[in-house]
Parts: C-alpha cells; sequence; structure tokens
C-alpha cells in the first residue's frame, strides 16, 4: 500500500506540471481515495495502521485536511473482538476464574477502540463496574508493524522533499512513546489517579474510582458511570440542567489544564466527557494524555517577556528549548520575520480590521510554515487538538458562550502569577531596570545635569515603563488573536462554520480592545524620542 500511494503521488507530479484548478480538484481526489483506503485496510488489519492514523489525525502540520478528515474515521469505529477471548484475557490477567472476582459480565462490549474494549460488569457485591479489556495480540502485532513502520520513515526521510524537511526520526520515536503508553492499562491508571487527586475538590466536577487491585497491564477495571454525553441536549433538557453552568465547567477544566504545568486530557471529546442528572461532568479515558513540563510554561513565560522587551534572542531561545525549531531552522530568518511581523501589528491600522486582514495573516502563517522547518512536538500536537476539540464541545453545549469574557480572568490570573510562577509583571520590571542598574555613570550624570534634564529623563523612563506594559497587555491580545486564528483556520479547513465564526470573532474583539492603546503610546514613544533627538542636534 505504501509503495502505490508513493507511486500514485510520483505519477500524478509527473503528470501534471501546470497546476490550475483542474489539477488541484484531482490532486484532492486522489489523497482522498488513499485516505479512504488507508482506512479500510487499517480497519481490516487493525494494529498499528489504526493508532497510527489517529496519531497523524493530530497532525495538521503534516497531513492535508483532505487526507485529516477520512482519518478522523477511525476514531472508535473498530469491529469487537469474540467476547470469550476478552474474557479469557481478564482471566489470564486475573490468575484466577472470573466468577472469583464478578458476579456477572455482560455478553457485548459497550465501547469498541483499536486498543481495547469496554464491558459493563458487576462486582461480587453487585457494584457496576467498567471493565476495559486489551484486544487479543494487539501487543504482538503492533511490534511487528513497528518494524514495517520504520522502514517506511527511513525510506520517506532519504527519497522524498517531505521526509527531507519534516524530522521524521523524531515522529517515529513520538508514536512509539505515545502507542506503548496506551498499551499500558498500568499507566492510564496512574494518569486517572493523578486527575482524580488533582480534581478531587472541584465542585461539579467528579473523576471515577478505579479498582487498582483487579487492574493490569492489560485490564483496568472503573466504576461504572450513570449518565449522558456532555453534549445530549435532550438529556440535559430532561434533567433539567442549566446549558451555561454545564459549559463553564468544561471550560474551567480544560483552561485549568491548558495554562498550567502538568498533565492534560488529549482526547477530551463528547465520549470522554459525561453529565450526571445532577449537572456534575465526569472525565473518563486518560489514555490519551499530553503534558506541559514546568519547564515548558518557564519558556512560554521567557517567550512572553522577549515579546515585551523587544528581545528577540530570548524568543528564539524560548521556541528552541520547547522544540518548535528543528536543528537546521535558520533562526535569523525566523527572528526577523518575528521581529517584522510584531512591527508590522504596531504600525498596522487596526481600525480598520476585518476578514481581509485576517486572512492575510494567515496566509503569512502558512507561507512562514512552508519555508521554515519547524514542527510541533507531539504534546504541543495533542494541545493544539484538544483545544481545538474542546471550543467544539462548548459551542455544542452553550452556542451563546463569550470566550472573550470567560477568558479573560484566566489570562490575567496567569500572567500575575501563582506560587510556583512568578509574576510576568514583575519580572518585565526586572528586566527593564537591568539597564538603569548597570550603568552608574549614567546615574550619576543623571543627579549632576540641570532640573530640565532630569524632568526630561524622569518622564522618559515613566513613559518607556508604560510603554512596556502596553505592549505587554498588546501581546496577549496578540496570543489569544493567534490562537483565534488557530481556531478560526481549523473550522476553515474542517468546514465548521461556528468554528470558523468564532475564530473570527474572538480574533478581531482582541485585538481591537487592547491593540489601538497600546499603538498610540508606542508612537508617543518613538515622537519623544525623536524630539530629543532633534533637540540634541
Amino acid at each position: 500500500m505504501f509503495i502505490k500511494f508513493m507511486w500514485q503521488i510520483f505519477w500524478f507530479r509527473r503528470t501534471h506540471r501546470f497546476w490550475d484548478e483542474s489539477a488541484r480538484e484531482k490532486w484532492e481526489s486522489l489523497l482522498v481515495n488513499q485516505a479512504k483506503e488507508y482506512r479500510r485496510k487499517s480497519l481490516e488489519l487493525e494494529g498499528l495502521l489504526i493508532k497510527f492514523g489517529q496519531f497523524l489525525s493530530t497532525r495538521a502540520d503534516l497531513l492535508p485536511p483532505v487526507f485529516l478528515n477520512e482519518l478522523e474515521g477511525l476514531v472508535d469505529r473498530v469491529e469487537p473482538v469474540p467476547p470469550h477471548i476478552s474474557k479469557e484475557i481478564i482471566q489470564q490477567e486475573w490468575k484466577g476464574n472470573i466468577e472469583d472476582y464478578i458476579q456477572d459480565i455482560e455478553d457485548q462490549p459497550v465501547a469498541s477502540a483499536s486498543i481495547g474494549e469496554v464491558y459493563k460488569a458487576y462486582l461480587l457485591d453487585g457494584t457496576p463496574v467498567a471493565i476495559k479489556v486489551q484486544r487479543h495480540r494487539v501487543e504482538e502485532i503492533f511490534r511487528t508493524d513497528f518494524k514495517a513502520l520504520r522502514i517506511v520513515f527511513w525510506i520517506l526521510a532519504r527519497v522524498t522533499s517531505f521526509g527531507k524537511k519534516a524530522d521524521l526520526g523524531a515522529l517515529y520515536r513520538e508514536l512509539v512513546m505515545v502507542i506503548s503508553k496506551e498499551l499500558d492499562f498500568q499507566k492510564e491508571l496512574k494518569h486517572s489517579l493523578s486527575f482524580k487527586e488533582r480534581y478531587q475538590d472541584w465542585e461539579g466536577v467528579y473523576v471515577p474510582e478505579y479498582y487498582e487491585h483487579l487492574s493490569t497491564r492489560r485490564v483496568l477495571v472503573m466504576e461504572w458511570i450513570e449518565g449522558a454525553k456532555v453534549t445530549d441536549s435532550s438529556f440535559i433538557r430532561e434533567n433539567g440542567l442549566d446549558r451555561e453552568q454545564i459549559a463553564k465547567r468544561v471550560f474551567d477544566l480544560f483552561t485549568d489544564q491548558l495554562v498550567s504545568a502538568g498533565m492534560f486530557h488529549a482526547d477530551p471529546h463528547s465520549g470522554n466527557l459525561m453529565v450526571r442528572s445532577d449537572g456534575t461532568l465526569v472525565m473518563i479515558d486518560f489514555g490519551m494524555v499530553g503534558e506541559i513540563k514546568q519547564e515548558d510554561a518557564s519558556n512560554i513565560r521567557m517567550m512572553i517577556q522577549g515579546f515585551i522587551l523587544d528581545d528577540y534572542d530570548a524568543v528564539i531561545r524560548a521556541l528552541e528549548k520547547m522544540d518548535f525549531l528543528l536543528p537546521h531552522a535558520n533562526q535569523q530568518k525566523v527572528k526577523r520575520l518575528l521581529k517584522e511581523t510584531a512591527d508590522m501589528y504596531l504600525a498596522g491600522n487596526f481600525e480598520k480590521f476585518d476578514q481581509d486582514v485576517i486572512n492575510q495573516i494567515l496566509s503569512d502563517v502558512q507561507e512562514f510554515v512552508q519555508d521554515q522547518p519547524i514542527q510541533l512536538p507531539a504534546d504541543y500536537a495533542f494541545l493544539g487538538r484538544a483545544s481545538s476539540i474542546v471550543i467544539g464541545v462548548l459551542t455544542s453545549v452553550y452556542p451563546e458562550i463569550d470566550l472573550m469574557k470567560w477568558g479573560k480572568p484566566v489570562i490575567q490570573q496567569w500572567v500575575s502569577g501563582n506560587d510556583s510562577n512568578e509574576s510576568i509583571y514583575l519580572n518585565v520590571l526586572k528586566e527593564s531596570a537591568k539597564p538603569l542598574l548597570s550603568l552608574p555613570r549614567s546615574v550619576n550624570q543623571f543627579l549632576t545635569d540641570g532640573a530640565r534634564e532630569r524632568a526630561w529623563k524622569e518622564r522618559y523612563y515613566q513613559r518607556k515603563l508604560f510603554h512596556q506594559f502596553y505592549l505587554f497587555y498588546g501581546l496577549l491580545s496578540f496570543i489569544v488573536f493567534t490562537l483565534s486564528a488557530g481556531v478560526a483556520g481549523f473550522g476553515y479547513v474542517e468546514d465548521l462554520e461556528i468554528l470558523l465564526y468564532i475564530g473570527i470573532s474572538v480574533s478581531g474583539a482582541s485585538l481591537l480592545s487592547l491593540l489601538l492603546i497600546f499603538i498610540r503610546h508606542f508612537r508617543n514613544i518613538y515622537l519623544i524620542t525623536n524630539n530629543r533627538r532633534n533637540n540634541n542636534e
């Protein structure tokens, strides 16, 4: 299949030298047919093909949208194995008769995925539980498939332009790491217990109990949850629940994961978010999680400070430490483009900010990504996908949601710092003060100059400090804009009009709300500087 796909792409490019509308339609048709064949083969052969497809469905930075659309169908669409085989696996893991541990188990699974299946069962005391069982021979099949996939990656890296640009070695290692974690249910148990401890005191949020003594590498036993998908509007209406309150709980739950160091749920679709009849939000299935390391959280702060202080070397260092830039990236070019982009926002007329501006920015971003060897680490690819999924869930539960209103306090709290993270405000003040502290000669001159000179410098440093704070707020708005533009881009690619509308609306509002006042102040600073220079001349 791989050789067939490569030959089809090679022959298409050879026979279509000129790229017009007809060629584009034929190209997309070819990709759709290849994706459908991949999906059909993966469901037929199972094994790594399914998980590889699911992994790639998170990589919009690697595959075209038409291919990704077909890969999304791999999620939760796997035929179950015969029930007696799953029961044999349970007995092997428990090292005894299944009747010694449970009273009854249903004949058919309630869910079937590429790695495991879920059965409803009852403990000896009648307590209902959910038993997740690893699919038969899945580890053996995956080991064989990994070897074949490694050969495929090796060929791609040496004979294709895509392979030479992307870091396929890193991609392969990430794939092995992600899937290996999912194969070990003990790791999922560990994730589950961590999330339960983290949210045990959250009102209206619940993580199920897990039965550690019955859980092994291939079997996971947890509390059975009665409820419905969080997007089930009929269930919400029948139980008299408040849609806004439910949406706010989802928002608070995932913004806590997305802005804080630690683990985040990487697959928060509506099937993994349930709501009980009393309105309690229940989070399940922690097989796929990502992690924002404390070091990465610090690097994000370093990047923001770099933008505020016009220190793009610091921005590049932060991006490099987070592995956004590949080793052979042209860092000087990246730095120059980042600075030019920031200057463009400062000099732009945002009073006329509209969809044309957004389209131009998205076009610039796409051109930048094509120009530079940039590849998202797996955790950040999962983070982007999780964010898009959550926004989709939120708008489905509560279409009237105001993301700007809900998000503003979160951003304010994040930039203010907490017990483990120093406030960005304070860091900016420290960095801004360094030039003054390191220049005693200038301080001495300041003390001996005339009253007019001192007054001017007082105004200068005061305005400079205020300028940095305005720049900081402008940067926050730019970050919100960038995330919103990403959501809009995702909505455009996936043909999800509501995400496209929300992304465009939020990005436009964020820029209009903060950047106008920042631009005025920025220009005033330059006017003062120019006036001072003219006076000296």
